[in-house]
């Protein structure tokens, strides 16, 4: 039986030995004072021992601090964050790493510069604006569309669908993209100007677009039969000014294929109207064209409207010094410019010399021109110059039309320019008689 119970028991029993059990605890009293005393500096002496056992080690055992590597350091613009962030960033593929000495060898080499499609920081750059879409457009029908034409054109880098998220404005036709990766986002762009149930798509960056360190803000590979919107500025970028109201985008795009494809093409409109401006910019996916279409192009007669067509950059000048062409469009007559008004016509980007072989089809364009012009006045003759095989024949691809007098030219010339003739833009200038009769196409 402990003390403490005893002392219950007889303070039960008795006042006396309740007074003797006071006496005995009183006695008792310092022995436990003592007990506690020596208890605390047991515990203090281990106390000690400890801070003294964990002070004298540190001079014995000095750890040299491990050099931070490069994904350790953060560059300029980074010093916000911790070297644990950073180099969290870096595997994320927000940040590019140190090069590799070794290619990375299983499933998660790809995975690594994609799946970091949950980064806050990176959502701006994983983000398109997308202008001009379809009305009545869902969001599934977006997100399809551009998975589709990401995988078909080799623009996926992974499997999967890159396209995770797609916001429509209906009110407003225009719609976000959201990308899993970066890089993927940025060769996204090289579809802008692609058609989508038959309307071309502007594809921007957003307002809110900030360029992440290291990382490619234009696409690097072009997608086949789309242009662009966007005329980026270069020395072949060529201006269109002096372009007819009336003439729309497809109409002005079908004047200037004729020399080539387009990889770029923009018809400037009045952001408050949606009316063109009159001019418009382009670039040929094949650049050695340019000096060959401004030639061709430059003085035109569209209507009542002369064609102004020239190199739009700076260094312009310099292009053309370093790199001359010899000017041989074929079915355009370089020399003879708009011209004054005369009695004979000149009709261009009607026909293809395809059309022309074939003999019947030939004798249709002739009735259908004859026919047409004849509305205007009286044709005195009409000539057509047509393929021959192994020889270059000037003017094929060229329609002239001689009429009674000037004033019936110039009421054809007024009627045709901009009509459409197999889908294609008419497009005339008058033409120099006597080198007409002399055959000098």
């Amino acid at each position: 039986m402990s003390d403490d119970q005893s002392d219950v028991k007889l303070e039960e029993s008795s006042y006396s030995d309740r007074k003797r059990d006071k006496d005995r605890k009183r006695s008792r009293s310092p022995r436990r004072k003592s007990k506690s005393r020596e208890r605390d500096r047991k515990r203090s002496r281990s106390r000690d021992r400890k801070v003294k056992k964990s002070r004298s080690r540190s001079p014995k055992k000095t750890r040299k601090k491990r050099p931070y590597k490069y994904w350790d350091i953060p560059p300029p613009g980074y010093e916000h964050i911790s070297p644990a962030q950073y180099k969290a960033m870096q595997a994320s593929g927000q940040i590019p790493a140190e090069p590799l000495t070794a290619p990375a060898v299983g499933p998660t080499s790809a995975d690594a510069s994609l799946n970091y499609a949950g980064s806050s920081l990176s959502r701006q750059a994983r983000r398109l604006y997308v202008g001009g879409i379809p009305f009545g457009m869902t969001d599934e029908a977006m997100m399809d569309f551009f998975n589709h034409q990401m995988r078909i054109t080799g623009l996926a880098q992974a499997e999967g669908n890159p396209v995770i998220a797609v916001q429509i404005n209906l009110d407003k036709n225009f719609a976000f993209l959201e990308f899993r990766s970066v890089d993927e986002t940025t060769q996204a762009l090289a579809f802008d100007g692609i058609s989508f149930q038959g309307q071309p798509l502007k594809i921007r960056r957003p307002s809110d677009y900030k360029p992440l360190p290291g990382m490619a803000e234009n696409p690097t590979l072009a997608v086949p039969g789309v242009v662009s919107t966007v005329v980026q500025d270069s020395a072949h970028k060529i201006f269109i000014g002096g372009l007819p109201s009336y003439l729309n985008e497809d109409q002005v795009k079908e004047l200037l294929v004729s020399f080539g494809p387009l990889s770029a093409f923009n018809l400037v409109k009045d952001s408050a109207t949606g009316l063109t401006k009159g001019f418009a910019f382009c670039e040929y996916a094949d650049v050695s064209v340019t000096d060959q279409a401004c030639a061709g192009l430059n003085g035109m007669q569209l209507g009542d409207k002369k064609l102004i067509v020239q190199r739009a950059s700076v260094g312009a000048k310099n292009a053309q010094q370093q790199a001359p062409v010899q000017l041989q469009v074929p079915g355009l007559n370089l020399n003879q410019g708009a011209g004054p008004a005369t009695e004979v016509l000149c009709l261009m980007n009607m026909i293809t010399p395809e059309e022309l072989v074939d003999e019947e089809e030939y004798e249709d364009i002739v009735e259908d021109v004859k026919e047409e012009c004849g509305k205007y006045g009286i044709v005195m003759s009409l000539e057509i110059p047509r393929p021959i095989k192994g020889v270059e024949v000037p003017g094929v691809g060229k329609i002239f039309v001689e009429f009674n007098s000037i004033i019936e030219c110039q009421k054809a010339q007024a009627a045709l320019t901009g009509r459409k003739f197999s889908n294609r833009v008419v497009v005339t200038s008058y033409y120099d008689p006597d080198r007409y009769h002399r055959r000098e196409f």
